[in-house]
């Protein structure tokens, strides 16, 4: 069996075929490393007070018109009226004490009986994404709903604090809405940020000395400037996607000879992964989904998922004008001018990365992930399902019924009881046949990709979020600590996760 490297497993996962109540100072360290490009936007910033530890803000969700050059005026749910909205930056041992304001109009339609037929696009909540917090309560809590009020012009508010472990990992992560029915229009509005956790990484040299830029990928389905409802299956299928980076279609970002920056990507798409290639310039990777390496890991490309995050140390080469591109040369993400005096800066030798190894597993566990087109009557047709261990059984058990219900999200039904510190096997297999992409996420706890399609990988790499292969398999290894209570993996192609493709988690003692 042949083993692949580090280097082919970063370019093969995942294969196709991420009004201020007080909001903080950055440091010196990291305003050196956000200097200003007056040709590159970048997302408004909030950090965690040093004095208190405590990062606390309101995010008010609301329309907005947008003007974005390049596309026109775009009507958009946002955070603070932006896409994406303000970044968020704490430290471990932090805690983010969030007021959300749904400014939102009341929902609107029929009441859906099932809870796997996208609706309610105006309630969100809170997801952190990638963070290793409480899955419960006022923390990242995804079972929460935060409606809007009944009448219009009128809002609501609503509370989250999440604690930051003290141990927690420094890393890229992000925030978005993730009330089951409303995920994927929400995030196709544009309803996403950036949350950065600080830490041991940021202070290597070679880190601290770079550059840091903050590269937010949004996935917009625009007709007629506006982002539609899912209100049946194929409402964005006859829709391009528009790409824009920060908010803006394909900003320049320039740099100079021999400079090396430290990118933040966020893949903060709801439906599309992205290819990325830089043409022409020298890429190290230095994390994964948040999840620094033990060393820095030369790439000349690689897929990110839906919800995925890579942090890129970028060395400018050449004189010129280049392009990041997320799917072949006519999906241009940014532009890169490499321009000025040439300067002379070193990579890391070495990082504080986590351990690539786990012990032994105990458990093992194998889900599939499977689509049926034409099961169901009405606007959403096809089924979206998860089976295996731990599948949904049939809610409806008369006969030419109960098969309808197999396999999709019941709120009523907890898939997988996972112990703490037990070390589990999973294997999870993409056998879909007419939707073939399947990124697989996982809520609260990282897990180590250690093979795919059953080839042991050479070094293990950690993910939150990973696409599985077509006709094809992952398999990790997974210890959940810390925290107990449920929570939730999915297909993070969202429009599959609001339609069924879900399973409740909890993690006991």
């Amino acid at each position: 069996m042949t083993a692949l490297s580090r280097r082919g497993v970063l370019k093969s996962l995942p294969l196709a075929a991420g009004a201020v109540l007080s909001a903080g100072a950055a440091g010196p360290p990291a305003v050196a490393r956000q200097a200003a490009d007056p040709a590159f936007p970048e997302p408004q910033t909030r950090s965690s007070s040093p004095a208190t530890g405590r990062l606390e803000t309101e995010l008010t969700v609301r329309f907005t018109e947008l003007d974005v050059p390049g596309i026109g005026t775009v009507n958009a749910r946002t955070y603070e009226g932006t896409v994406p909205g303000p970044t968020l930056r704490v430290h471990p041992g932090d805690s983010l004490d969030i007021t959300q304001i749904n400014a939102l109009p009341p929902d609107g339609g029929a009441e859906h009986h099932d809870m796997n037929v996208p609706h309610l696009f105006n309630t969100f909540n809170l997801h952190t994404h990638g963070l290793h917090v409480d899955p419960t309560g006022e923390a990242d809590n995804v079972f929460r709903a935060f409606e809007p009020a009944a009448t219009a012009g009128a809002t609501t508010t609503y509370r989250s604090r999440v604690d930051v472990p003290a141990g927690h990992p420094a890393g890229t992560f992000w925030y978005h809405p993730h009330h089951h029915g409303s995920t994927a229009t929400q995030l196709l509005s544009g309803l996403a940020g950036v949350l950065v956790v600080e830490g041991d990484v940021d202070e290597v040299p070679e880190i601290a000395a770079a550059r840091e830029v903050v590269v937010c990928i949004s996935e917009l389905k625009l007709s007629g400037g506006r982002v539609p409802d899912l209100t049946s299956h194929g409402v964005y299928d006859g829709i391009t996607s528009t790409f824009l980076v920060n908010g803006a279609k394909n900003p320049v970002l320039t740099i100079a000879p021999g400079e090396i920056q430290r990118w933040r990507i966020v893949n903060a798409g709801a439906l599309t992964a992205q290819f990325l290639s830089l043409a022409g310039q020298e890429m190290h990777q230095i994390a994964c989904d948040g999840i620094t390496f033990p060393k820095p890991v030369p790439v000349t490309g690689l897929t990110l998922p839906m919800g995925g995050r890579v942090d890129l140390l970028v060395r400018g080469g050449r004189p010129g004008t280049y392009h990041l591109t997320g799917g072949g040369p006519s999906r241009q993400l940014l532009t890169l001018v490499v321009t000025g005096a040439a300067r002379s800066m070193r990579l890391p030798a070495t990082l504080p990365g986590r351990p690539v190894s786990l012990p032994a597993p105990t458990r093992r566990r194998t889900l599939t992930f499977r689509s049926y087109d034409n099961v169901f009557s009405g606007s959403f047709p096809n089924a979206y399902r998860i089976l295996g261990d731990g599948e949904t059984p049939p809610a409806d058990t008369r006969a030419g019924r109960g098969d309808l219900a197999w396999g999709r999200l019941s709120s009523e039904y907890v898939n997988q009881r996972v112990r703490l510190g037990e070390v589990e096997e999973w294997t999870v297999v993409n056998d879909s046949h007419f939707h073939a992409h399947h990124p697989f996420h996982l809520h609260t706890n990282h897990f180590l990709v250690t093979a795919v399609d059953n080839r042991p990988l050479a070094t293990p790499v950690w993910h939150d979020t990973v696409s599985v292969p077509p006709s094809g398999s992952v398999t990790f290894r997974l210890r959940a600590e810390d925290f107990t209570g449920r929570s939730m993996l999915h297909c993070h192609q969202l429009q599959h996760g609001d339609e069924g493709m879900m399973q409740i988690v909890e993690y006991v003692k």
